[in-house]
């Protein structure tokens, strides 16, 4: 009984798998089975059945009152004023308009501003020593130089003349004309990074 069934699941098998054909050394057609599927059919991408899409007939009664609304909606648009965008760098907020708000000043201790009153006296007297030093110092050499003017004047005249004429390369003067390339129109300096709060008004 067990030899009858090992050989019926044997031919049941030997029916579903086919036989390569490299070993049977024949060309013969290869029975398709649900277990074992041909190449051919297998496909990555999905069939492609689709019909373009047809244009929609427009009624032109309809894109006429279309066409009358939108100038309609432009007639009105004209007829109002347009709207003034406010300035917000001139107007001061209201918070800051209350009298009644107050910055209440430090208190510093005895010690602390008989410091700084000291240092303030400190800075005064040396701030004017060195605003003294330097007139001394501009007046010293105008006097020098009038003294030479003198001495050059005895010596030659045209030397005198020549050294009251201006000099034009003790200030060189430098001027840029127009490059080769245009400026970029489009182009945007960078300003760092920042948070941009500008209110965009439209009308």
């Amino acid at each position: 009984m067990s030899g009858a069934l090992s050989r019926c699941l044997c031919r049941v098998l030997s029916r579903q798998s086919p036989r390569p054909s490299f070993l049977l050394g024949e060309r013969h057609r290869v029975v398709q089975s649900l277990w074992f599927a041909p190449m051919r059919t297998l496909k990555i991408s999905a069939p492609l059945r689709a019909e373009p899409r047809k244009k929609k007939k427009v009624d032109p009664r309809r894109e006429l009152m279309l066409k009358e609304r939108m100038r309609k909606k432009l007639r009105k648009m004209e007829k109002v004023a347009p709207e003034l965008i406010p300035i917000e760098d001139l107007i001061t907020p209201a918070k800051f308009l209350d009298e009644t708000r107050e910055r209440s000043a430090p208190r510093l201790s005895f010690e602390d501003s008989e410091g700084r009153a000291l240092l303030l006296k400190e800075w005064c007297r040396y701030k004017q020593e060195q605003h003294m030093a330097e007139v001394q110092a501009v007046e010293l050499t105008l006097q020098a130089q009038r003294e030479a003017l003198e001495e050059l004047k005895l010596e030659s005249e045209e030397l005198y003349q020549a050294a009251l004429k201006p000099d034009p390369l003790m200030f060189p003067f430098t001027y840029k004309g127009p490059v080769y390339t245009p400026p970029k129109s489009k182009y945007e300096a960078p300003d760092g990074k920042y948070n941009d709060i500008t209110k965009v008004y439209t009308q």
